[in-house]
């Protein structure tokens, strides 16, 4: 019995390795996708332009400082996403092949270890690539929020 259910959980993996990798794929592709946004916010930035909650103020000045935070947050939210979600991503598709890896090294057959290794350790630098730059992102445009919340306040200040 224990060895069947051993057999299905085995199997059961091995299914979600080409979804992984898939997943892996995009959310690289996302991760570079990111930074050309972030490339272009800072070249609007240094331009006087390109500060997302200033405008949405500009044209609510209504807006509360609760609802300025969702807008900053909802923002922030898909690659702060893909940020926590990309190394746990990498360890899954690094785990699943490691099974029938360990197998073919068992069996002697050395080209099938190679093979799944190779999947395991391109799966998992890619996932830690992508996890690094959507984290520095991320990192950099919530200060910029949190300047343009100040600024905000001051302009309500200003008002007063």
């Amino acid at each position: 019995m224990s060895h069947l259910l051993e057999l299905t959980m085995y199997q059961i993996s091995q299914i979600f390795l080409l979804p992984t990798l898939a997943l892996i794929a995009l959310l690289f592709l996302y991760a570079f996708w990111v930074l050309g946004e972030f490339v272009m916010l800072a070249w609007l930035r240094r331009r006087g332009r390109g500060k997302f909650l200033l405008r949405q103020f500009r044209n609510q000045p209504t807006l509360s400082d609760d609802q300025l935070d969702l807008l900053a947050h909802k923002a922030l939210e898909n690659p702060r996403i893909a940020s926590r979600v990309m190394p746990m991503l990498g360890l899954v598709a690094t785990m699943i092949p490691m099974g029938p890896a360990l197998k073919s090294l068992s069996d002697g057959n050395l080209a099938e270890v190679s093979h799944n290794l190779t999947i395991a350790f391109a799966a998992v630098i890619l996932a830690l690539i992508a996890a690094s730059i959507t984290y520095w992102v991320v990192n950099v445009r919530r200060r910029w929020l949190a300047e343009e919340i100040l600024e905000i306040q001051s302009l309500r200040g200003a008002c007063v």
